[in-house]
Protein backbone atom coordinates (compact mmCIF):
# COMPACT_ATOMS: atom_id res chain seq x y z
CA UNK A 1 0.00 0.00 0.00
CA UNK A 2 1.45 3.35 -0.92
CA UNK A 3 0.40 6.45 1.34
CA UNK A 4 1.07 9.94 1.12
CA UNK A 5 2.08 12.37 3.87
CA UNK A 6 2.13 16.35 3.42
CA UNK A 7 3.88 18.07 6.30
CA UNK A 8 2.86 22.22 6.00
CA UNK A 9 5.75 24.19 8.01
CA UNK A 10 5.47 27.79 8.88
CA UNK A 11 9.05 29.27 9.62
CA UNK A 12 8.20 31.23 12.65
CA UNK A 13 9.76 34.51 12.90
CA UNK A 14 11.85 33.68 9.12
CA UNK A 15 12.40 36.90 8.20
CA UNK A 16 13.48 37.67 11.63
CA UNK A 17 16.21 35.15 11.96
CA UNK A 18 18.25 35.89 8.23
CA UNK A 19 21.73 36.08 9.32
CA UNK A 20 22.90 39.09 7.31
CA UNK A 21 26.54 37.69 6.63
CA UNK A 22 25.24 33.91 5.05
CA UNK A 23 22.66 36.41 2.89
CA UNK A 24 25.39 38.18 1.65
CA UNK A 25 27.20 35.40 0.51
CA UNK A 26 24.47 33.83 -1.50
CA UNK A 27 23.66 37.00 -2.79
CA UNK A 28 27.49 37.16 -4.15
CA UNK A 29 26.26 33.40 -5.76
CA UNK A 30 23.78 34.67 -8.01
CA UNK A 31 25.89 36.70 -8.93
CA UNK A 32 25.83 39.78 -7.14
CA UNK A 33 28.89 41.38 -6.75
CA UNK A 34 30.68 45.07 -6.32
CA UNK A 35 28.75 48.03 -6.06
CA UNK A 36 25.20 46.63 -5.80
CA UNK A 37 26.14 43.97 -2.98
CA UNK A 38 27.58 46.73 -1.23
CA UNK A 39 24.32 48.57 -1.87
CA UNK A 40 22.22 45.46 -0.35
CA UNK A 41 25.22 45.53 2.81
CA UNK A 42 24.20 49.15 3.21
CA UNK A 43 20.53 48.65 2.90
CA UNK A 44 20.98 45.40 5.91
CA UNK A 45 23.79 46.65 8.10
CA UNK A 46 23.52 49.42 10.81
CA UNK A 47 19.61 49.46 11.24
CA UNK A 48 18.90 50.52 14.56
CA UNK A 49 16.10 49.21 16.78
CA UNK A 50 14.00 50.25 20.23
CA UNK A 51 11.03 50.17 21.45
CA UNK A 52 9.17 52.62 23.70
CA UNK A 53 7.46 51.41 27.02
CA UNK A 54 4.82 53.38 29.01
CA UNK A 55 6.17 56.46 26.65
CA UNK A 56 9.73 55.87 27.85
CA UNK A 57 12.26 54.78 25.22
CA UNK A 58 14.58 51.65 25.39
CA UNK A 59 18.21 52.35 24.47
CA UNK A 60 19.21 52.20 20.47
CA UNK A 61 20.82 48.55 19.37
CA UNK A 62 21.56 47.39 15.93
CA UNK A 63 19.83 44.68 14.17
CA UNK A 64 22.71 41.86 13.37
CA UNK A 65 19.82 39.24 11.62
CA UNK A 66 16.53 40.01 9.96
CA UNK A 67 15.60 41.92 6.99
CA UNK A 68 13.03 44.94 6.93
CA UNK A 69 9.25 43.86 7.17
CA UNK A 70 7.07 45.61 4.82
CA UNK A 71 9.89 46.26 2.46
CA UNK A 72 9.68 44.84 -1.01
CA UNK A 73 12.59 43.54 -0.84
CA UNK A 74 11.74 41.60 2.32
CA UNK A 75 9.92 38.87 0.65
CA UNK A 76 12.88 38.55 -2.15
CA UNK A 77 15.95 38.52 0.20
CA UNK A 78 14.08 35.70 2.54
CA UNK A 79 13.50 33.89 -0.79
CA UNK A 80 17.68 33.98 -1.83
CA UNK A 81 18.04 32.77 1.94
CA UNK A 82 16.08 29.70 2.08
CA UNK A 83 15.96 29.00 -1.61
CA UNK A 84 18.36 26.33 -1.28
CA UNK A 85 16.60 24.36 0.90
CA UNK A 86 15.77 22.13 -1.83
CA UNK A 87 18.80 20.65 -1.76
CA UNK A 88 18.03 19.45 1.79
CA UNK A 89 15.17 16.87 0.19
CA UNK A 90 16.08 15.06 -2.52
CA UNK A 91 13.87 15.04 -6.07
CA UNK A 92 10.85 17.74 -5.46
CA UNK A 93 9.46 17.37 -2.23
CA UNK A 94 9.57 20.39 -0.92
CA UNK A 95 7.21 23.74 -1.76
CA UNK A 96 8.28 27.22 -0.80
CA UNK A 97 5.96 29.93 -0.85
CA UNK A 98 7.67 32.87 1.59
CA UNK A 99 8.03 31.42 4.83
CA UNK A 100 5.76 28.58 4.05
CA UNK A 101 7.04 25.29 3.65
CA UNK A 102 5.52 22.28 2.15
CA UNK A 103 6.92 18.63 2.48
CA UNK A 104 5.44 15.68 0.41
CA UNK A 105 6.10 12.26 0.78
CA UNK A 106 4.73 9.19 -0.31
CA UNK A 107 5.72 5.55 -0.74
CA UNK A 108 5.29 2.52 1.46
CA UNK A 109 4.59 2.67 5.14
CA UNK A 110 8.12 1.87 6.38
CA UNK A 111 9.86 3.42 3.36
CA UNK A 112 7.63 6.45 4.32
CA UNK A 113 8.48 6.67 7.71
CA UNK A 114 12.30 6.48 7.17
CA UNK A 115 11.71 8.70 4.68
CA UNK A 116 10.03 11.72 6.30
CA UNK A 117 12.32 11.32 9.71
CA UNK A 118 15.34 11.63 7.23
CA UNK A 119 13.60 14.82 5.75
CA UNK A 120 12.57 16.64 8.63
CA UNK A 121 15.83 15.89 10.48
CA UNK A 122 17.87 17.56 8.01
CA UNK A 123 15.45 21.04 7.22
CA UNK A 124 15.47 21.16 10.86
CA UNK A 125 18.97 20.66 10.88
CA UNK A 126 19.83 23.45 8.38
CA UNK A 127 18.02 25.97 9.15
CA UNK A 128 19.44 27.21 12.34
CA UNK A 129 23.05 27.03 9.90
CA UNK A 130 21.53 28.17 6.82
Amino acid sequence: MILSLAFYMDLQKAFDSINHEILLHKLSNYPIRGTVLQWFKNYLDNRPQFVVVNGVPSNTLPIRYGVPQGSILGPLLFLVYINDINNAVPGEKLKLFADDTNLFVQGPVMLLIMLTCCCLNYIVGLLPIN
